[in-house]
């Protein structure tokens, strides 16, 4: 399958569906992200919506393997990140982001995902570090 996401006025992922492959295919069987442009565009009949193709396979720009596992091959990495409702396309950057969680956090330009100020710690033995936006430091929330 190949997924699309459909882009606001804002760049905002507004839905994110998926399309047979096979409408893809050009006269010589390549697949050609304007050709499931053009089938969303006819499908929803709005010719003025913008359509991008977006990895289901790919996090942080690392193509996974379908167990999660990092893919040999990274030739198929696309666009940073599968998008989701929410996430922003940047044209510049050709590339999902999702939204930013904190103030505090700074967009790591080679994975477009957002980053702690402050690296996380190892994970404790009892329990799980939270970022903390008041403090801008990672808090220990404990098993109970």
């Amino acid at each position: 399958m190949a997924y699309f996401a459909k882009i606001n006025s804002n760049n905002i992922v507004e839905i994110v569906i998926s399309v047979n492959n096979k409408v893809l295919l050009d006269q010589n069987n390549v697949e050609q992200e304007s050709k499931g442009i053009d089938f969303l565009k006819n499908l929803y009949n709005d010719q003025n919506s913008k359509w991008v193709q977006t990895s289901f396979n790919t996090r942080a720009n690392q193509y996974l393997n379908p167990d999660n596992t990092l893919a040999i091959d990274q030739s198929k990495a696309f666009r940073k990140n599968f998008a989701s409702i929410g996430y922003t396309y940047d044209e510049q950057r050709n590339a999902f982001i999702p939204p930013k969680e904190y103030n505090s956090w700074i967009l790591n330009e080679t994975t477009c995902q957002w980053e702690a100020p402050i690296s996380k710690p190892p994970k404790p033995e009892n329990g799980w570090y939270v970022w903390n936006e008041n403090i801008q430091n990672w808090e220990i929330k404990e098993v109970v």
